[in-house]
């Protein structure tokens, strides 16, 4: 469903420029759809900008980035896009570097990690705009069953603890959701945790280093073939997966912060940790942040950098993180967060965003690597899996796709 925005603030009729944004839909119904957000900062900065109109336009995650994608084809281009990937367009040198539109206390104002997974070819042009960060959730209820005290800090632990919650009829003891839905992020997370990852410090995909053929052939012998995630994994999405959480029948998983809302309305009484790792906590965790970009082609460079100045103030990102249960891409608002006991349950998740590990959004080859793992990740680590051998097939498709783009 498109749902449309047309700014109702002082100047609506007669402003004398009219800025369009495409934006995503962070809600799960009517009631709590991003329009409502969106229809009220336009509103607000509309009072404050008699000048500007600001239309915006809402589609759902399975329709924004092609309505945007179109548009730009068709010579169409809105002025600015809150959307999933941004690369492609600065390749294309399509879009604004942030300095060119931002003042500089906003700019300043990003905080930094999620600031540099916005840089192609070393240059800002996406904006971050919500971001989540991933912790071990945890039944507590069934831990307290199965005679667990504590949750697990390695993988050996992971195994150990499953296989009690096994033992006392937990049907999924480890949901491990390598469907095709988000495959990339739970690979990514197992990847981070066996102290490898998609990519090196010079951004070349390692997709089949050692460390990550070790850590699919780990969970392949020591969860997948001992029954221990309930499932077949290529046949979990994430969101079956959060489901089986909220409903009682999980007893661990990999989750983000909105999974906390879904457990406390089913009651669930859950605990939440750092991510265990090979030998000891990962060093790091994934982060996920969504873009904010803005395109050259319809010309209003100040005007869209006074809305983005406005849009990127502390109580708007603070409203719209705490309202989609994100966490705020600035720093101003993290502090906000962190120093307010209500979002006391989120500060973990926090925590780790500034040393976060974010998918190599600024590779125009990511979207065909993130497809084709999704495709293959599942039936890696399923009993005729070869791990090594698909991680391999995978990097040589990465490898051809970045050959390809230069």
């Amino acid at each position: 469903m498109t749902l449309t925005l047309t700014g109702c603030g002082a100047g609506s009729g007669d402003g004398d420029v009219t800025l369009k944004l495409i934006a995503a839909d962070y809600g799960d119904s009517e009631a709590n759809s991003s329009r409502h957000y969106w229809d009220n900062l336009a509103h607000e900065f509309e009072k404050k900008n008699p000048g500007i109109k600001v239309d915006v336009d809402v589609y759902s995650w399975t329709e924004v980035d092609k309505k945007v994608e179109d548009l730009v084809k068709a010579g169409k281009a809105p002025d600015m896009a809150q959307v999933g990937a941004y690369a492609d367009y600065a390749a294309r040198h399509q879009l604004y570097s942030t300095d060119k539109l931002l003042s500089i206390p906003t700019e300043a104002d990003f905080t930094p990690g999620i600031s540099d997974a916005g840089e192609y070819n070393r240059v800002q042009y996406g904006m971050p705009f919500g971001a989540s960060t991933r912790r071990l959730f945890y039944n507590k209820k069934l831990f307290a069953k199965a005679g667990i005290t504590s949750p697990p800090k390695t993988w050996d632990d992971i195994a150990h603890d499953a296989q009690l919650l096994k033992e006392h009829g937990v049907k999924m003891p480890f949901a491990l959701p390598l469907g095709p839905e988000e495959t990339q992020a739970e690979t990514l997370l197992w990847m981070l945790g066996g102290g490898g990852g998609y990519t090196d410090t010079i951004g070349k995909y390692t997709i089949d280093s050692p460390q990550n053929i070790r850590t699919f052939q780990w969970l392949q012998k020591n969860l997948v073939a001992k029954g221990l995630t309930g499932e077949a994994p290529a046949d979990v999405n994430r969101a079956d997966a959060f489901q089986g959480f909220a409903d009682g029948d999980v007893g661990m998983l990999n989750g983000h912060p909105t999974l906390m809302k879904q457990a406390e309305a089913k009651g669930v009484d859950y605990g939440t940790t750092e991510l265990p790792g090979i030998d000891g906590k990962a060093k790091t965790t994934m982060g996920v942040a969504d873009w904010m970009m803005a395109f050259k082609q319809p010309g209003h460079r100040s005007e869209v950098g006074k809305f983005l100045d406005f849009v990127y103030t502390t109580k708007n990102v603070l409203k719209f993180s705490s309202t989609y249960g994100l966490l705020p891409v600035t720093s101003s608002a993290s502090q906000a967060m962190m120093s307010d006991d209500k979002y006391s349950k989120l500060h973990g998740f926090l925590e780790q965003l500034p040393h976060a590990q974010f998918y190599p959004a600024d590779k125009t080859s990511w979207p065909l690597v993130s497809k084709t793992l999704k495709a293959k990740m599942g039936a890696a680590v399923g009993p005729r899996g070869n791990p090594s051998a698909v991680l391999t097939d995978i990097q040589n498709t990465a490898d051809a796709a970045d050959n390809t783009v230069g």
